[in-house]
């Protein structure tokens, strides 16, 4: 009996590897001896992404970068050969703000950071770079990232601007003499969902700003110092920076998203699509007899990409039957049929207190694990576990 655990984080409670240690622990302990249980922690491109990748076979690297405040922080991302997956919010997250996201910080946090991460891969010999974006404490339109990649930015009277958003109002001029050349030998691909432009009703500032402490005001203010910045850009870069900001995805992660078509010319692709395809999963699939795939909450949200649609697909392309677990489900019975599901299993079964839920995650998702393996060695005759004559 082989079983491929391949899920997402359970936010605010365990991370993917986590999550399949601890099924698989509860998996084996149900069945009994036969079982062997393959552990592919996965992620829809925002947190998580990089423990993806270290389970996968990348290698864990730390640097020390700035954080969006402008404080020096330690970040990690992952190599593995001259590939690299960086996850924007180690360096620029909103997890990063000490006191949370206010007003002020609307308009000063900065991605320079991520383009310090970038450089450091740069400097490894990596010639492809996924960005992994969410959870961005930044609206910045991504001008950090050219910061980071050695970009000046001036005012009128040739000064230095400091990072943030609504520095950009006062941009008169770029200086590239000194940003990094080996960006154009780079392929990048950003690895997001995010669909909106960077400017105007749907834009990064109006749809995303207020999650990060922006007022109304601060919102108008962001976005008239980023289409500032566009008009910049495009005077010294080209008017495809103008086109860029229109395109699906530039409002990505506080605009990092712009930046990253506009000036990297990355390849915008769906998170999960970019994440199943490092880890290797279709591969992995062979010969399987069982996929357990599952995150936090399993809600409308997940059914439009995220972690356990994307597995599902996967395992249905490949005949393997596929369960999920979550901490809870909000979806019909009809909805997790359509989406492929054999069974759902919540940790809200075993405990109706959310709050315990999300604190003992680790041991209830034994129990669910444990309870799946009871089920299986039922179905296939295990001769080694008698434990299921007595469930």
């Amino acid at each position: 009996m082989r079983v491929v655990i391949a899920p997402d984080k359970f936010k605010g409670s365990l991370s993917a590897p986590d999550v399949a240690k601890h099924l698989a622990t509860g998996l084996q302990a149900g069945f009994g001896k036969g079982i062997e249980a393959t552990r592919i922690p996965v992620a829809d491109g925002g947190e998580g992404t990089i423990d993806a990748a270290i389970g996968s076979g990348f290698t864990r690297r730390t640097t020390t970068v700035t954080g969006p405040l402008g404080e020096p922080v330690k970040a990690d991302f992952a190599v593995r050969d001259q590939e690299a997956v960086i996850e924007m919010a180690a360096a620029s997250g909103l997890a990063l703000l000490p006191d949370g996201p206010t007003s002020e910080t609307a308009k000063t946090a900065t991605s320079i950071g991520t383009g310090e991460l970038i450089r450091a891969a740069l400097d490894l010999g990596c010639r492809k770079i996924i960005l992994g974006v969410g959870g961005s404490a930044n609206t910045d339109a991504g001008a950090g990232v050219l910061q980071g990649l050695g970009a000046v930015f001036l005012d009128k009277d040739g000064n230095e601007l400091p990072g943030g958003g609504a520095a950009l109002a006062d941009i008169e001029t770029i200086d590239f003499s000194n940003f990094d050349v080996r960006v154009e030998a780079t392929e990048f691909v950003l690895a997001s969902d995010v669909d909106n432009p960077l400017l105007g009703a749907s834009g990064a500032p109006a749809i995303f700003g207020p999650q990060k402490g922006a007022t109304p005001e601060d919102v108008a203010e962001l976005d008239a110092a980023a289409s500032h910045f566009v008009d910049v850009l495009a005077a010294t870069t080209g008017q495809h920076a103008k086109f860029a900001a229109k395109a699906e995805g530039a409002g990505a992660a506080g605009g990092v998203g712009y930046i990253a078509i506009a000036a990297l010319k990355a390849e915008r692709r769906p998170g999960i699509d970019v994440v199943l395809e490092f880890t290797e999963l279709e591969h992995r699939l062979k010969g399987a007899d069982l996929v357990i795939t599952g995150e936090g909450s399993l809600d409308e949200q997940s059914l439009l990409g995220k972690t356990p649609m994307g597995v599902s697909r996967a395992a249905q392309r490949n005949g393997v039957p596929v369960i999920a677990v979550c901490g809870r489900s909000t979806l019909s019975r009809e909805q997790l049929t359509d989406a492929g599901f054999h069974t759902v299993h919540a940790l809200t079964d075993l405990e109706k207190d959310v709050q315990k839920c999300i604190a003992e995650a680790g041991p209830l998702l034994e129990q669910l694990g444990r309870h799946i393996g009871v089920y299986l060695a039922e179905r296939t005759g295990n001769l080694d576990n008698k434990e299921y004559l007595n469930v």
